[in-house]
Parts: structure tokens; sequence; C-alpha cells
């Protein structure tokens, strides 16, 4: 069995250099408590950034940090101060932050930093190469990462690669506006698992890549070459043992055995029993809606002004990328609301707001949360937001109100919590006095529901079923799709094909001997393609059959001069030898005036759609169109003319972003078991790329070789990833 490694930005271990001795402390939080359970079981490994620069680090202390970070199993990325300001600081937080928490006008766009980042991802996989081998397993986390599994696919592609993002990924108009936005999720999809916190989340990401990339998407399943990627969603929890326990422990101890601030919480307490604390946790960040917040906070005051000296809000702003100049300009105008507010508002014997800017010890944390009456947390745009979780976890009473903002991804599992859109002022000022005036009874039955959930789904569950989920991808059952066509097997099959005495050869034409073009008009052979066939059409002892949903004009124009088999538009059509085509089966066209009105609403509803017309069929294509529209419209379509020509002898074909309405006796099955049954052929071979080719798979004989073009779920025994591996396939064949 391989190993795990586990990439990250930050080593879950701290640095501390002390007369050139080198320590280094577990860091306490969300990923390294998380990833303890997978990190401490069996072989594994964490790579990541130490902290410090390589200007830092005297060439003397370089053995002693590894061999320090070696014992907690871990392995740094060695980075200047020049890469860490451009790759962190620069695109990772000016670039990716702000745009997937929708903050698009702090985003900024330097090629400078994208450069960099490129580089340092490169770092990072190039670590993992080092130590990474066949069967491995590898998790790479969040943003700052996000190239890194395409780099290590392309040199290890037997390694089994997840990728979990922590923030939000934004909407498909939000995420374009990136110019390196292809590059992103191409890196992202050399993963076989990509996790998100929430579905929301998770859609935004299939519908860039359907938009973006053209890749087709199966639900939550991703086509790409040979591979299928699963994407999913992963809410993630928090150690809550950890915060419940505290929490007993706090509460069983004796006045004297509690922290100052405690002790100062207490003294206010117990000067008016029934005012009420309003706790606020927050990194100093613009996503969080600090300031927001203290402007909601201040509405409230003035709407309820009967709760004035009966309230207190508590601020903990943990400081936050300080050398960035928003962060800089966020905590400038935090500065000045707390400060205008508690002048306006503040008595002799109260002020309404106590603000710290500063990082608090966990003991500290577990005062704030089990002395306060009312969490508030409202950020404009959250990954998840675990301060919430934290909160809940520690009213081990079952006490206690939680105000969440609808923008947190916790949201989606804490529908008990009192949601609030954090821009609704009036809303939130209702939600507040609700709070206040909250029945215990009440408090206590959202709280059981909240607790109970957030115990059996904890951060050790979330790493859990990642892993679980990542390791099933890998082993997933090969029946949904054939076997792939290996070089072994393509070695055997070409071994029947030489010994063969009479060949038969039945070749798709579109997303199989060429790709698909916007125009299909546009798409012809190309010189390579023509002499591939003519060597193959003059193999001594084979018959080849180009076999195409295509029109008999097209064709004609194309190949007839070359004399090879043709049978198109599904099987209406053939021509053997260089002959004109002829009828190959007896079908009407008296239906097409009643259904090419009912295409052409929908080419003028649908832009970037277009009708082709062939002599008895019509295709409605939407190539060009929007994937979700022209999905969409593909469906009504359908609906549409399933009830239109229900009495006719007429079906519809779903083929690669096209909707064609043909006569029902007309297949490329049923085309194909012609032909077989015309001549004695001991070596047959049918390939395509879509489900028009399905009847060809089904009807042929057991015998026959098929071969589908892409990874799906397929009638055919193997498929081939691409048209250029196709072009492989038949260069073996004509080799022989």
């Amino acid at each position: 069995m391989g190993k795990t490694i586990i990439i990250s930005n930050r080593l879950p271990v701290q640095l501390q250099i002390s007369n050139g001795t080198i320590t280094a402390i577990p860091s306490v939080g969300g990923l390294a408590t998380g990833m303890k359970s997978v990190h401490s079981s069996g072989d594994s490994l964490w790579i990541g950034w130490s902290g410090l620069t390589e200007e830092d680090i005297a060439p003397e202390l370089e053995p002693k940090i590894d061999e320090a970070l070696a014992a907690h199993g871990s392995s740094k990325v060695k980075l200047t101060e020049k890469e860490v300001d451009g790759f962190y600081y620069g695109f990772s937080n000016r670039t990716i932050w702000p745009l997937f928490h929708y903050f698009l006008e702090y985003s900024e766009f330097q090629l400078d930093y994208w450069n960099t980042y490129k580089k340092v991802n490169q770092k990072f996989a190039d670590a993992i190469l080092a130590k990474a081998e066949d069967g491995d397993t590898i998790w790479v986390h969040d943003y700052q990462l996000m190239l890194v599994p395409q780099m290590v696919r392309k040199e290890r592609p037997n390694v089994s690669i997840g990728f979990f993002l922590h923030i939000p990924f934004p909407s498909f108009e939000i995420f374009r506006t990136l110019p390196w936005r292809e590059e992103l999720l191409e890196g992202v999809l050399g993963s076989d698992l990509i996790g998100f916190h929430t579905y929301d989340y998770e859609r935004h990401f299939l519908s860039s890549v359907r938009r973006l990339l053209g890749l087709e998407v199966s639900f939550n399943d991703i086509s790409m070459g040979d591979r299928l990627i699963k994407v999913d969603s992963f809410p993630m929890g928090i150690d809550y043992k950890k915060f419940s326990d505290a929490a007993k422990i706090h509460y069983n101890r004796a006045e004297d055995e509690q922290s100052e601030l405690q002790q100062r919480l207490n003294t206010h307490k117990k000067t008016d029993p029934e005012a009420k604390f309003f706790l606020s946790i927050d990194r100093l960040d613009y996503s969080k809606g600090i300031a927001k917040r203290l402007n909601a906070f201040e509405y409230f005051l003035n709407k309820y002004p009967q709760y004035k000296e009966k309230v207190r809000l508590i601020i903990l702003a943990v400081p936050s990328r300080s050398n960035v100049p928003q962060y800089q300009l966020l905590k400038r105008e935090i500065d000045e609301l707390v400060g205008r507010i508690n002048g306006e508002f503040s008595t002799v014997s109260w002020t309404p707001i106590w603000y710290f800017y500063r990082s608090m010890p966990f003991e500290n944390l577990i005062d704030l949360y089990t002395s306060s009456d009312i969490a508030w947390l409202t950020p404009l745009r959250d990954g998840m937001n675990l301060v919430a979780k934290e909160y809940i976890a520690t009213r081990t009473d079952k006490t206690g109100v939680l105000i969440l903002s609808e923008m947190a991804g916790s949201a989606n599992e804490m529908n008990e919590s009192l949601l609030v859109n954090p821009n609704n002022f009036e809303q939130t000022a209702d939600a507040l006095h609700e709070a206040i005036n909250m029945p215990l009874e009440e408090q206590k039955a959202r709280n059981a529901i909240l607790q109970k959930r957030l115990a059996r789904y904890n951060v050790e569950k979330w790493a859990n079923d990642f892993m679980t989920s990542l390791k099933s991808q890998k082993e997933r059952d090969a029946a949904n799709v054939s076997r792939k066509l290996t070089d072994k097997l393509l070695e055997s099959i070409s071994v029947k094909y030489s010994k063969a005495k009479k060949r038969l050869l039945f070749l798709d034409y579109d997303g199989t001997l060429a790709g698909f073009h916007n125009d299909p008009q546009k798409a012809g052979p190309d010189e390579q393609l023509y002499e591939l066939l003519d060597i193959l059409n003059e193999q001594p002892n084979t018959v080849l059959y180009l076999i195409s949903g295509r029109d008999k004009d097209t064709f004609t124009k194309w190949f007839l001069p070359k004399k090879y088999n043709m049978i198109v538009e599904h099987g209406v059509w053939i021509s053997q030898n260089g002959e004109p085509f002829r009828m190959l089966e007896n079908v009407k066209n008296d239906w097409m005036e009643k259904v090419r009105p009912v295409l052409e609403s929908f080419v003028d509803r649908t832009p970037g759609s277009f009708i082709e017309e062939k002599n008895y069929s019509l295709a409605w294509h939407y190539r060009k169109t929007d994937p979700d529209f022209g999905s969409k419209r593909a469906m009504e379509l359908s609906t549409t003319l399933t009830s239109l020509i229900g009495t006719d002898d007429l079906s519809l074909l779903n083929g690669n972003k096209v909707v064609e309405v043909k006569s029902s006796n007309v297949n490329k099955g049923r085309a194909s078991v012609r032909i077989l049954g015309e001549d004695e052929y001991d070596f047959v071979f049918a390939i395509g790329d879509d489900w028009t080719d399905e009847f060809m798979f089904q009807e042929l004989p057991e015998s026959t070789v098929t071969v589908k073009v892409g990874i799906q779920k397929t009638a055919a025994k193997y498929y081939v990833e691409n048209t250029q591996k196709v072009r492989g396939l038949l260069q073996k064949f004509a080799q022989l």
C-alpha cells in the first residue's frame, strides 16, 4: 500500500530558532487538527512552506530544520522573500482571494504575480515528485496550490490525487474575468477527486469547466481524456470534543482559577445580570463584513434604543496579511468606526463596543464563547466559518443564540441558527432583537439539533470521508465504462488483424477521425487523414466504410474522389468504390416541412445555434451556444419534438451538441449489419464517439472489435481517449 502525501501552503508545525537550536511546535487549528488522523496513520508525509524564507535560514541551520520537521513527518519547500511576496501576498491574496470572495474591485491581475505563482506551484510539485511513487495518495489543499495537481499528474499518472478548496468557488460570471482562468481549471483537473465545502461552490466549478473548457459534465463527473474526475462537497467540521471538553472544564473552575479575562467578564455580568454580550470573532479581512457589522450595530441601537446600556458587542479581530494595502485600509476603517460608535453612544458606565485587535490564546477563546449570550457572525462571503461551529460546541448547557450570515458556507448545515443577509441592516437588527428575547426552551431546542449534527460530522470525519471517497474513486467499478485499449491489448488485436483473411472496418468521422468544429463544414479531413485512409483502403482483403451522420453532399465533396466506401445520414445513403450515392433505405422527407419551423423557432431563441439540413434528416446544432443554456434548450426541443412526431415514423438522435430528427428505421447498426451480411469476414472493427454509434456496437456480432472514443458508458468493448489515439490505432493497422 502506497504512502499518503499531504500538501498545503504552510506546514502544520511552527519553527522556533533560539541560540542555534531548532524547535518544531505542532500548530493548532482547522486543517492541522483535521488532518491529524490522516497524517498520523500509516506511512504519511506533509509537505509545505516552513514560514521561513531562504534569507531567514543560515546554511548551518538547514539540516537541523530538516531534522526537526522530519520528527513531525514533515518536509519543507524552500521559498525566497521575492517568491513569498509574488506567490502568497501577490497572486494568492491579491488576485484569487478577492476574486473568489466576490471583491472583484480588489483583484489585481499582474503578470509578474501569475508567473511567480506558477513558479512556486512547480516548486511544490517538484517537492512531491521527489517523494512520490506509483500507488501513492496525494491530497493538495487550497487556492495557493491550484496548479499542483496537473503538474504532478503529468509526471506521475499512476498516483491518486485529491484537491480541496477551502474558500468559495465563484460563479462563472465572476471567475471568467480572471485572465488565467483556463490554466487554473486545468491545474485543478489533474486531480481524481475535487472537494468543496458546499454544493453551491461545486456547482459553480462545474459550470466554469463546461463553459470555459468545453468538457462533458455528467452529474458530478467530468470526462477528461481517459479519466473521470469526481467533484463533490465535504463540509468541513471542527474538533467538536476539544471545544466541548474545554468548555466543561471551564465551567468547573473555581473563581480563583479563572483567567483574568474571565474574571473581568464575570464582573460586568454581575453588574447587570440582564445585559447581553454579542460576540464577533474574525480574521481582519474584508470578506468577513466587520465594518458592515459595526454599521448594523449602530442601526440596531438606533432602532431599539431600549437596549442601550443593556448590550455590549465584543469584537475580536485577528491580524491578517497586514502588509497588503487593502487590509491596512480596512484596519483604519474599523478603528475609526469603533471610535465613532463608542464616542456617540458611550456613557459613564457603559462602552457599547469592546474591540480587540490581536490573537488570543485558546483558553481566552473559550472564555469568550462561554460568556457570550449571542454569537454574531455575518461574513459577506466565507468558505465555511468554523467559529460558528466552535461557539455551538462550547454551549454545553445548550443556551445561546447564533446569528449567522447566509453567505457563509456553514449556513447550509446550521439552519437552526438565525440566518441573515449581512447587507440588510433592518433584518439584522430584528434578528438581534429576536436573539435577545428568545426563550431558553427555544435556544436549547435549536442548539440540541446543531450540537448533535456537529458532533457527528466533526473534522476527523470530514478528512476520512474525503480520503474514503478518493480511494473509491480510484477503485471505481470499470463496469460503467469499457476497458482502456492499452498497448498490450492493441498488440493482441493487431495480431488478429494481420492474420485475418477478410477484414471489415466501420469508421465514424466527427469526433473519431476528426475533432469537432463549431462550423461542421469547416471540419474537413487533413492530408494526414487522407494518407492514412488511403493505406487502409488499399490493403488487400480489407473493406473500409466511413459511416457517419453527415450529409451525402459533404462526403461527396470530401471523399468520393478517393473511392472510399461510405454510409451517410446514419444509414440512408451508401456509396461503394467511388460510385455516386444511392439510397440504402427507402425513407421519406415530407415530414421536414412540419418540423423545420419548430427548429427555426429554437434557433431564434438560442443564440449560437443553427440548423443543418440533410436530404432525409434535420439537425439542430448548439455547439456554439452557452453549454448550460444549450443543454436546457436541447431538453426543451426534445420534449417538443417528441410530442410533435409521436405518430410519425420518426425518431430523435441526441448526439454531441446536436439534436437530429430522422426516420426511425434508419441507424448505423442496421446499416452495418446489412453490409456485414454481404460477405464472409473473420475480422470486424467498428469505432465511434457518441451514442449514434452505440447502434453499431449493439447490433454487430459479439466477435466484433468495438471501440468508443472517450470514457463514457458504452456497449463497446474498449475505449480510447481522443482522436489522436484513434489515429495512432489506425496507424498500427496501416503498418501491418
